[in-house]
């Protein structure tokens, strides 16, 4: 795996946490004193994370009032309590629940704002690839009059994700071409128009009057407002202008596998009080999901977010492949081509590092490690190295093989061993699995969750 030290989104935020937790560890019941030095912990932890000051202290002072006004039965500890009232909080922080994009309008607009390099382009090419997977017919409009390369830019992403996009190349008039653009979609069957608008290095009058008027003559029945989380507090202040201006529907966070702090998602609903509806991270347009209050508030706590983890592998999975390699586990016939399948399926559900920090213990366990894609491209390269006989029966390949593999992947002796030490175990815990039918079960299940959706 390429392994380098790299902050993820709220890992920090999470280990201070976890460690405020802590002061309560062993305690039998809660105290005013005990409470206290935990909540100015969390407060702290809240504050180094880039959470506005106020709304830290306004959290914390709810964490407080609600930890000292419960009992603590006997089978929770004061520590797991306050973990659970913590939880509450921070959802109810971040909006308590999701809200859905509102697509009213034949066609429904899309109108995207925010400034240069908030990520607003990657955004609309996101967003498309999302409405086309549940069957819209979108159009994206280019008016970034002023950057040649953000016309440019999204014709390309078009293409790539097989979505039309409108641009009229030399029309300086933003508001002519999506108007035109809106003509153009009723004739052509497009029900919605995701419209891609100018930003600015700050925040400048030109920009505002261009999309306040932008917004006012298209009546969009969604106006979102895109920011990058890596910039933290400049990214509340920033909202708070174009809300004040533009009266936007909902926030987009991007750039939330950086090293942001994730004080920006924490801070925004409540200083805007405008619901957060989609975070983006990376660079690949499925990279796109919808934001749960609940389920972020637990990761950020080490929980993890096992709803979204199934939902994710839900996507991505496919039944009759699912069946076959249930049937091959049972016969006990797992081989290396089956592995680079599941090494395939996997890809397709994302970020890798956000699928294990997914997993409920597993965030602290990876803290500091990077963990992307290309962690596979060494086990990928040795597994190709094999020819098809030893691919589909591993027990050929005996210490000269090992040594040819090697040769062949360009990867050392000791990575080819711990390969093959690693999925001969992996095959045994198959085995056993099958011997108490978990297998067939896990895979039973997951495909009857396929049948219900």
């Amino acid at each position: 795996m390429l392994i380098q030290n790299k902050n993820d989104m709220f890992d920090n935020l999470s280990f201070k946490l976890d460690r405020a937790f802590k002061t309560l560890k062993g305690t039998g019941k809660i105290t005013e004193i005990n409470v206290a030095t935990t909540v100015k912990e969390i407060r702290r932890a809240l504050i180094d994370a880039d959470v506005n000051y106020k709304v830290a202290k306004e959290v914390t002072d709810k964490i407080k009032e609600e930890a000292l006004g419960r009992d603590v039965l006997i089978s929770v500890s004061p520590g797991q309590l306050l973990v659970k009232i913590t939880q509450e909080e921070l959802t109810q922080l971040m909006g308590g629940a999701k809200e859905e994009i509102n697509l009213k309008g034949d066609p429904s607009v899309i109108l995207i704002s925010g400034l240069q390099g908030s990520g607003k382009t990657t955004f609309s090419g996101k967003l498309g690839t999302y409405l086309k997977k549940q069957g819209r017919q979108v159009l994206l409009v280019a008016c970034d009059i002023y950057r040649p390369a953000a016309i440019e830019q999204l014709k390309t992403l078009g293409e790539q994700i097989g979505i039309e996009v409108y641009a009229e190349p030399g029309n300086q008039n933003a508001l002519e071409i999506a108007t035109n653009a809106i003509e153009y979609a009723k004739k052509n069957g497009k029900k919605t128009v995701i419209v891609d608008t100018a930003g600015r290095l700050a925040v400048d009058e030109v920009m505002m009057n261009e999309i306040s008027a932008l917004k006012e003559s298209l009546k969009p029945s969604e106006t979102l407002f895109v920011v990058d989380s890596m910039t933290g507090q400049d990214a509340v202040n920033t909202a708070k202008t174009f809300d004040e201006r533009l009266d936007f529907d909902g926030v987009v966070l991007t750039k939330l596998d950086g090293d942001s702090r994730g004080g920006a998602a924490i801070s925004i609903r409540h200083v805007v009080n405008k619901p957060i509806k989609f975070i983006s991270t990376g660079e690949k347009m499925e990279n796109l999901d919808l934001f749960y209050p609940d389920r972020m508030a637990q990761r950020i706590l080490g929980m993890g977010d096992v709803v979204s983890l199934v939902e994710k592998a839900q996507q991505s999975f496919d039944e009759d492949e699912a069946k076959r390699l249930n049937a091959k586990i049972r016969k006990n016939q797992f081989d290396f081509d089956d592995f680079l399948s599941q090494l395939d399926q996997i890809k397709k559900m994302g970020n890798i590092k956000d699928l294990l920090g997914m997993i409920p213990g597993m965030g602290k366990a990876i803290k500091g490690l990077d963990i992307d894609d290309e962690s596979f491209i060494p086990i990928e390269a040795i597994i190709r190295s094999m020819t098809p006989q030893e691919r589909g029966n591993p027990s050929l390949i005996d210490g000269s093989r090992r040594k040819r593999i090697a040769n062949g992947s360009g990867r050392t002796i000791q990575e080819v061993n711990n390969l093959m030490k690693q999925f001969s175990d992996m095959r045994k815990m198959m085995k056993q699995m099958n011997k108490m039918g978990g297998a067939q079960k896990a895979l039973g299940a997951l495909g009857g969750n396929m049948r219900r959706r």
